[in-house]
This record gives structure tokens, C-alpha cells and sequence, in this order.
């Protein structure tokens, strides 16, 4: 019997607070499920770390399978496959959209299991202590509506939307111009053939006297050389191509085989087929550009030449080089033509297809350019002590980054029909490559004529922004 002086007990509400961290939502496996036969007597052996082992050897999994296990690997069934079309096997080139009940399998391991939430004031390890709604209320009234800024934090400044303004962009870029060449600055009022630029401030012009490296300040600069275009290199399309290829196009392994400076590509005709497919390609790319792909340049074959020997490309590089002194020289040609002239030979090597191609909007000509940097210096310098005695005297006064505009790149690999039909593993295809194949080249190299000086005359205006430009008679 209690004693009546003794006070009740007083109950205190609690709450149990329980997080998962790992919870597996994945749904059960479609399979049906398999009962064994196992006897019920003897938990000590079936709870043995043996017996799982056991029961894996002596219960396989019974699958039923081929003798390609349900991936064929026949080619004889792919279509067009011997013939060098090898769409049949390869992954299309527009991955077609995830099937939204496909999605959920894709989520990263981040997003699995319940969404987590953070209570006000709660952490996921907290000393025991009593919680309940109305402290976390009270602690949210209690907190300060907006945080007080500290005397050395400032505040971010307004973004200003008129230097998006086209007129301001130009002004920058004319700043740039003005800081490099402050003697040519134009400080007038805006007119429609000049505009002002922004005013440098002193950190950009010690930027440009003393120029640093934006993440290693230990580093110097050895040189400067003004970017510029080579307008004695302008050729009739005015751009280049840069050709690659695959694999070694030559049999010259332990070294640089110098018959692929003057090395010849003559690109091959289009048969029908082929052209309608591309035609096909770009006109589903013009109508529906989001869902397909730019075909590129037509699927082009090249044939490729080169001389027979060492002493043939040297000679001919001296005649392609203007600056050589002996270019003129009759007898570095190494062969005759039909009419007894000197010729170059080059002979016919292999045919290669287009693998890939990279074409530049003709707008934006100038994206990419190669660079070769002129330096009369160094090039004297190199003469003077004979480090080169190839190098002839440049036509070059300045010192400059001459740059080349690319307009495409292609790569090149061995045609894949024609050297398995050389194989004998495939029977022989009449190619349209095959009608104007040529064995070999007689080459001749002469100075340009009236045509080919007015294109590249035209050309060297648009460099230079004026609307004509005198025509030269260089080579």
C-alpha cells in the first residue's frame, strides 16, 4: 500500500524521432519466384555458412540460351556490310528520346530513396533535448528578419545592361586597338567610317607594357609578333583545307617521310547514289535542323599521289618556293613528258574515303586559322651560322603571326570496298573512282596566270577592306 504523503508520478509527453537513411523503393523483380525442397530439421545446419555455398552448386540457374546467347554476330545478314556501308552496325547518329517510365532508371544515386527535409532547427545528430512545434516557432519569430551587412563587405553592384549594347561592344574592341597602338587612336566625335573608343584605364595599359601570365606570374614572354594575314599566300579559294589521315599513308616508319610536303589529293566523282543519299540528308536537316544533323561535306573520295623518290620532292619544293634562289633552274626536274619537257612524276598510292568532316560557315571564315610565325632575324641568323642551309630569303620584310584561314577539315581512311575486294574477301565492285583513275601525274610548275591573279587579287581586298587592290604577278 502506498503512503498517502508520496506525490504521483507526473508523465511527460515525448516524441520518438527516427530517420532512414537507406531505403530501398526499387520494385520486386518481374521473375516468378522459385521453391525449392529444403527440409525443415536441423536449423544449426542450415544456418551454417556452408550451406549457402552448397545450395549454390547443387541449384544452377536454368537459363535457356543459344549458342550466341542472344547476340548474333553473323555479318552475313547485315545489309550492304561487305560493301563498306557499315550503318547496319553502328549506333544511329540521333539518340532517340528516353521513354518516360525509362527516366526513373536513370535518376543518379543522390536522388533515391525519400526526399530528404530539413526541419528548422533540427540536425540529423543533436544532444537529447525536448522538441516540439511551438519552439520551433519561437525560434523563427525570434530570429532577426534580414541579416546585418559588416562594414567591409560591400555590396554587389547593379549589373548594367547597356554594355550588351552593340555600339558599346564596338567601343570595347576599339579600346583594345587604341591600348596597342595609342599613335593611331581616333579621338573625334563618332562618325560612320570611325568610332570612338572607351578610355583605358591605367591597369589595362601596365596590362599591355607588362603583360603577365594570368596563372603563373613566374613566367615571361620571349617574343611579340603582331597577327597579320599573308597576302602573298592567298590562294584562288581563299582559305585552306586541313587533311588528316587515320593511319601512316606511306611505308616510312622510323622517320618523317619528306615526299608528303608535295603530296597530291585529286578528290573523285560522286556517283548517283551516293549523291542523292547526301542530297536526301541535307534537305531532311534544312527542313527539321533540331532533329537532324548537318550531313557535312559531300562523302568525297581522294586519290593520293607522291613522287618516287626524296630527290624529287626536294626539287620539287625549290620550284614551289618563291623565295628559293635556284627556282627557276630547269634541272631539278627529274623526269620528261611526252613532249621532252621536265616534269615531276607522281605516282598513284591508294584511294581514301571521307571518315569525317568539319566544315566553317563561309561567315566565319576566320574561326579557325592556322598561325606560322616570320621572324628576318632569326632566319638571317640561321643562314649566318648554317643551321639551315635550305633557307632561302623571304620576300617578308616584317615580323609577324602570318595566319591562313581553315574553311574545312577532313579525315581521310583507306577506302574499305576496294581493300577488301584487293583481300579477295569480297567480290569486286566497279567504283566510280575506277572510270578516271590515273596511274600518275606529270606535274609542271609555272607562274599564274590573268584568272588566278584576279581571283586572289579579290581576295587580298577583302583582307584589307578596300574595294580593289592592284594585281601583282607573283607566283
Amino acid at each position: 500500500m502506498a503512503a498517502t504523503g508520496q506525490r504521483p508520478e507526473r508523465a511527460y509527453h515525448q516524441d520518438y524521432i527516427c530517420r532512414v537513411r537507406y531505403e530501398n523503393n526499387l520494385p520486386p523483380p518481374p521473375g516468378s519466384l522459385k521453391m525449392l525442397d529444403i527440409p525443415i530439421d536441423g536449423m544449426d545446419y542450415y544456418a551454417s555458412p556452408g550451406f549457402a555455398s552448397r545450395l549454390h552448386r547443387s541449384q544452377p540457374i536454368n537459363i535457356e540460351a543459344n549458342a550466341e546467347l542472344g547476340m548474333p554476330i553473323d555479318l552475313v545478314g547485315m545489309p550492304g556490310v561487305f560493301d563498306g556501308d557499315e550503318s547496319s552496325i553502328q549506333a544511329p547518329l540521333l539518340i532517340p528520346p528516353v521513354h518516360p517510365k525509362d527516366k526513373t532508371l536513370l535518376r543518379p544515386l543522390s536522388e533515391l530513396g525519400k526526399p530528404k527535409y530539413q526541419g528548422g532547427g533540427i540536425s540529423f545528430l543533436r544532444r537529447t533535448e525536448y522538441i516540439s512545434s511551438d519552439t520551433a516557432r519561437a525560434r523563427a519569430e525570434a530570429a532577426p528578419k534580414s541579416t546585418p551587412r559588416s562594414p567591409g563587405q560591400r555590396l554587389r553592384k547593379p549589373v548594367d545592361t547597356s554594355k550588351d549594347d552593340p555600339v558599346n561592344v564596338l567601343r570595347a574592341a576599339v579600346k583594345g586597338f587604341n591600348i596597342a597602338h595609342p599613335d593611331d587612336a581616333y579621338i573625334g566625335p563618332d562618325t560612320k567610317d570611325n568610332i570612338k573608343g572607351l578610355d583605358s584605364t591605367p591597369a589595362e595599359t601596365e596590362a599591355w607594357d607588362n603583360p603577365k601570365h594570368p596563372v603563373r606570374s613566374n613566367l615571361k614572354p620571349l617574343d611579340f609578333y603582331p597577327v597579320l594575314p599573308d597576302l602573298e599566300a592567298v590562294t584562288d579559294a581563299g582559305h585552306y583545307i586541313v587533311t588528316k589521315f587515320t593511319a601512316n599513308p606511306t611505308q616510312i616508319i622510323d622517320k618523317r617521310d619528306i615526299r608528303m610536303d608535295v603530296g597530291l589529293l585529286r578528290p573523285g566523282d560522286l556517283s548517283e547514289t551516293v549523291y542523292a543519299e547526301y542530297q536526301s540528308k541535307m534537305a531532311a536537316y534544312e527542313a527539321d535542323s533540331v532533329n537532324n544533323i548537318h550531313p557535312g561535306a559531300p562523302p568525297v573520295n581522294f586519290h593520293f599521289f607522291l613522287p618516287a623518290d626524296e630527290t624529287s620532292a626536294v626539287n620539287l619544293s625549290k620550284k614551289l618556293d618563291v623565295d628559293a634562289p635556284d627556282r627557276d633552274d630547269h634541272a631539278l626536274y627529274t623526269a620528261q613528258g611526252g613532249d621532252g619537257k621536265g616534269v615531276f612524276q607522281l605516282h598513284h598510292q591508294r584511294v581514301y574515303e571521307t571518315w569525317r568532316s568539319t566544315a566553317i560557315d563561309a561567315n566565319h571564315a576566320h574561326k579557325e586559322v592556322a598561325l606560322a610565325l616570320h621572324n628576318p632575324e632569326l632566319e638571317e641568323r640561321r643562314r649566318n651560322y648554317r643551321l639551315d642551309p635550305q633557307a632561302s630569303s623571304s620576300n617578308r620584310s616584317g615580323k609577324a603571326a602570318y595566319y591562313y584561314p581553315i574553311i574545312q577539315k577532313i579525315q581521310l581512311k583507306p577506302h574499305r570496298s576496294k581493300n577488301l575486294a584487293q583481300l579477295g574477301v569480297t567480290a569486286r565492285i566497279e567504283d566510280q573512282d575506277d572510270e578516271g583513275k590515273v596511274d600518275a601525274f606529270d606535274v609542271v610548275v609555272e607562274d599564274l596566270d590573268e584568272t588566278e591573279k584576279a581571283k586572289r587579287a579579290e581576295h587580298r581586298a577583302e583582307l584589307l577592306g578596300e574595294e580593289g587592290e592592284t594585281q601583282n604577278g607573283d607566283a
